[in-house]
């Protein structure tokens, strides 16, 4: 089975001075009204202001400054963390794609010394190193890898292409019912997310369990209505199993509900619709040249319900 597709971390621009707020013109609050700090300011003594807070305790404002400039500084320094780390991540990936995995996961290392919260930094290195372990036949780098996986998900128990990975790794290295545990509890953890039931839909289906697999993608869809994955994949699975009708019915959902995210797949369940559909009219007409006063029942199931 071959590794998950590379993620990509979105790059946001170099931190520049407008991406800190300029600081608001602070006031200090005076029994006769606001005090503009950038004109000239005499605080009198604190008796003489006893409900003025900042009159009273200058330091405050001092404070506050400081505290706006430090949390400027930290939002810069993220922001710098976050575009190197996605900068290092898109070169990565630039450099799998073109079979150079040595100098990918270089990139991926440093994406993750760059922005060590980021999951995409782990999963881009797991995925690569298991291509690599696969492709030298390496045990120690699919341990590597497998290792990198986990990591992915301690820092995002819900990344779908870190537990897509991990679950071929174990059936690769011959645990299959590890791979079931790991995708069913995930299931479990998290009764409302679709993405676990499509993965085992996937599994189930990869193990020649078919009905399995549809029983989860029913699911799926009854979980989250919304999913454009679940609807495509209960899709395609209904017209493999020669249910033309309801497999028109759920690529069309699909394009409903997904639009603009389903990607490449938007243009697949276009074409899908249109030979469908033909193949269901068709089905039709020979039925009515058939003879007979009495439309038969088609063969592929009925729309009423």
């Amino acid at each position: 089975m071959p590794s998950p597709a590379l993620r990509q971390t979105a790059i946001v621009p170099p931190a520049t001075t407008d991406l800190v707020p300029e600081s608001p013109r602070l006031r200090l609050v005076g029994s006769d009204g606001d005090l503009d700090i950038t004109s000239d300011l005499h605080v009198s003594p604190a008796s003489d202001y006893p409900h003025s807070i900042g009159a009273r305790r200058p330091w405050m404002t001092w404070a506050c400054l400081i505290s706006s400039m430090i949390v400027g500084i930290i939002l810069t320094t993220l922001t710098g963390c976050h575009w190197a780390s996605g900068s290092q991540n898109t070169q990565g990936a630039a450099m799998y794609n073109q079979g150079q995995y040595t100098g990918a996961m270089e990139q991926f290392r440093k994406a993750i010394a760059s922005n060590p919260a980021d999951p995409d930094g782990y999963y881009n290195l797991a995925a690569t190193t298991h291509r690599l372990g696969n492709q030298r036949q390496d045990p120690n780098l699919i341990r590597q890898s497998e290792s990198l996986y986990n990591q992915t998900l301690d820092h995002d128990p819900n990344h779908v292409d870190a537990h897509r990975g991990l679950a071929v790794l174990l059936v690769d290295s011959g645990r299959p019912d590890r791979a079931f545990a790991l995708m069913k509890n995930w299931a479990a953890q998290n009764p409302t997310l679709a993405e676990p039931r499509i993965e085992l839909a996937r599994l189930y289906e990869e193990h020649g369990e078919p009905q399995v697999a549809l029983k989860y993608l029913e699911d799926a869809v009854q979980t989250d209505a919304n999913n454009p994955r679940a609807w495509l994949a209960l899709a395609r699975l209904r017209e493999q199993s020669g249910d033309p009708v309801q497999a028109l019915q759920n690529y069309q959902q699909a394009l409903q509900v997904g639009g603009g995210a389903l990607g490449p797949n938007s243009a697949m369940a276009t074409e899908r619709i249109a030979a469908l559909s033909r193949q269901i009219n068709s089905a039709r007409d020979a039925q009515l040249n058939s003879g007979g006063t009495q439309m038969a029942t088609p063969a592929f199931g009925s729309t009423r319900y």
